[in-house]
């Protein structure tokens, strides 16, 4: 019996480890069913590690037209499994029956959850942290300067789980495969009329890696990230990210802003050059496991969420960095 859904996130025919992450947050409510929308053919290619990460059941939500929208095939595959599974609508009667929704947070997911939320009647808990058995998950507000106890109501309640707030652990099972009919989008659905892929970096997708070198305003200009940020970041095999202010200046592309208006990101290892700690910027970072901050003026707000500070010229202090950990390779 599938207990909660988790909506598969996958490139290229690969499973993305934020997928690794939900099923192992997803699993707190019991047997995980792992929902996969995509072109014929998909739940097969990713079957097997859906089945090692600990889906119990893989819904197969497949058809030729399922790439062909934004969000609404992800909507009614989500929506029509928590009807199919009979979710009751007297919560107190018949509570173990519910089924939570998980999925990644992000702009996609964000918009996901609150479509399945509506549909199914049921509260939506946005870019959590940590979920728990009893439908109530721990999350941040004001920018991260408070943490949150909430509780989402309905017989479906839908969580957005933060890339990076957990680790995954995986727990293998059986990974039945089910096929499940999706509907056609209706004329109200948005399109896709045409699509360039994203250019494919060395480096790891920002949301997804284990290590993050970010820089801000006192990088100084593009430059900086080039001679500076760049070098420590390829030596640890780190993503690059950027504040809003140092995108503002036109320093680095804003797909690698970090921030509450930006991506949201929890490495185990954020490094932070030349950036002050605004709000904005901390909301997006401050759950990373181990914050080390490089900044000149010792009053940088940075300071306060960091592990471990430098007070100094991070065109000295980063350089010297990256030269002692490429000679530890």
């Amino acid at each position: 019996m599938t207990n909660v859904l988790v909506l598969v996130e996958y490139s290229e025919g690969e499973l993305k480890n934020s997928t690794r992450e939900l099923i192992t947050a997803a699993r707190v409510f019991g047997d995980v069913g792992a929902v996969v929308v995509g072109a014929p053919g998909t739940s097969e290619k990713l079957q097997p590690a859906l089945a090692a990460a600990g889906a119990e059941t893989v819904y197969a939500a497949e058809a030729d037209f399922a790439a062909e929208y934004v969000v609404t095939p992800q909507v009614d595959a989500l929506a029509g499994l928590a009807a199919a599974l009979q979710v009751p609508v007297v919560v107190a009667a018949a509570a173990a029956l519910q089924v939570p929704v998980v999925v990644a947070a992000g702009a996609n997911g964000n918009e996901v959850a609150g479509r399945v939320g509506a549909r199914v009647a049921s509260g939506v808990l946005y870019d959590v942290i940590d979920i728990r058995a009893d439908r109530t998950a721990t999350g941040s507000i004001f920018g991260g300067d408070y943490i949150v106890e909430s509780t989402a109501g309905g017989t479906s309640p839908v969580f957005t789980l933060r890339p990076g707030a957990v680790d995954p652990a995986d727990q293998a099972a059986a990974g039945t495969v089910q096929a499940v009919e999706l509907p056609a989008p209706g004329p109200t659905a948005v399109k896709i009329t045409s699509f360039a892929p994203a250019e494919k970096a060395d480096r790891p997708e920002l949301t997804e890696a284990k290590i993050v070198v970010s820089g801000g305003r006192g990088v100084a200009g593009a430059e900086g990230f080039h001679d500076v940020v760049e070098p420590l970041a390829d030596v640890l095999g780190a993503a690059v990210g950027a504040s809003r202010a140092a995108v503002d200046a036109d320093y680095y592309p804003g797909k690698f802003q970090v921030g509450q208006t930006g991506k949201t990101v929890s490495p185990n290892l954020y490094i932070a050059l030349g950036i002050s700690g605004a709000i904005q910027h901390k909301a997006g970072m401050q759950t990373s496991k181990t914050i080390v901050a490089v900044n000149k003026d010792e009053e940088a707000g940075i300071f306060e969420i960091a592990d471990f500070g430098v007070v100094g010229d991070l065109f000295k202090v980063a350089p010297q960095a990256t030269e002692e950990l490429a000679k530890r390779k």
